[in-house]
C-alpha cells in the first residue's frame, strides 16, 4: 500500500476544533484519486497530514511503506518521497523560476548538475523553459502553476500531492495544467492523491473519495 491513514484525527485549538474525524483512505502505488468535498471539509489538512506537514492527534499515517511518526521521517519523505503542488503555487516571487525549482534539490542535498539537468527536461514537457530566467513576479498564473509542478517533481518523488492545483487559473489554463499533470504522473507511474472541487477534473482520476464533514465516505477508501 502506497499511502495508508487510518482512523486519523485532527483538530485545532486545543481540540475545540475537529477537522479530521476518524478519517480512512487507502491508496495503491500508482493510484490516480480525486478527494472531493466542499471547503471545510478535511481536504487540505488530510493532504497536509499525508504529507507530514502536520502531525495527526492519533490513528496511523504509512506513506511508501514508512510511518509518518517522527520529524526525521516526515522530513525524508518530503525531501525525496512526496511531491506537493499547493493551491497558491508557493513560489518565492523575487527568486526566478528555475532558482525556486533548484530548492527542493539543495535541500535534499542532490547535484547540482543533475538537478539543471531534471529541470531542463521537466521544463520543457511543461512549456515553461523559455521563463526559467525570469522572476516569479513576472509570470503568468498559468506559468506560475506550471513552475510549481517542476517544483514538485524535481526530486522524481513516488507520490504526488496536490490542493487544488489549478483553482486559481481560468478555465483554459486549468485543463491545460490537468493534462500536463495527468500526463507526467500516468507516465511515470506515479501515485496522485489530488484535492478538488471540480467534478470535471475529478471525473478523470481512478477513483473519487468523497469527504464529508472530516469525514471520508464510499467504498474502497
Amino acid at each position: 500500500m502506497e499511502i495508508l491513514v487510518e482512523d486519523v484525527w485532527k483538530s485545532y485549538d486545543s481540540g475545540r476544533i475537529e477537522v479530521l474525524k476518524g478519517v480512512t483512505l487507502r491508496v495503491e502505488k500508482g493510484g490516480i484519486v480525486a478527494l472531493c468535498g466542499t471547503s471545510g471539509c478535511g481536504k487540505s489538512t488530510l493532504l497536509n497530514v499525508i504529507s507530514g506537514l502536520e502531525e495527526v492527534d492519533r490513528g496511523l499515517v504509512r506513506v511508501a511503506g514508512r510511518d509518518v511518526v517522527d520529524e526525521p521521517t516526515r522530513i525524508e519523505l518530503l525531501r525525496h518521497r512526496i511531491g506537493y503542488v499547493f493551491q497558491m503555487h508557493h513560489l518565492m516571487p523575487d527568486l526566478t523560476l528555475a532558482e525556486n525549482c533548484m530548492v527542493p534539490v539543495i535541500a535534499a542535498g542532490g547535484k547540482r548538475a543533475e538537478g539543471l539537468a531534471r529541470l531542463n527536461e521537466l521544463a520543457e514537457a511543461t512549456g515553461v523553459a523559455r521563463r526559467l530566467g525570469q522572476r516569479v513576479r513576472e509570470l503568468s498564473g498559468g506559468e506560475r502553476q506550471r513552475g510549481a509542478l517542476v517544483r514538485a517533481l524535481m526530486n522524481d518523488p513516488e507520490i504526488l500531492l496536490c490542493d487544488e492545483p489549478t483553482g486559481a487559473l481560468d478555465e483554459s489554463n486549468r485543463g491545460k495544467v490537468f493534462d500536463l499533470l495527468l500526463e507526467l504522473v500516468r507516465s511515470r507511474g506515479r501515485t496522485l492523491v489530488l484535492a478538488t472541487h471540480d467534478p470535471e477534473l475529478a471525473g478523470r482520476c481512478d477513483r473519487i473519495v468523497r469527504m464529508r464533514d472530516g469525514k471520508t465516505e464510499g467504498k474502497g477508501i
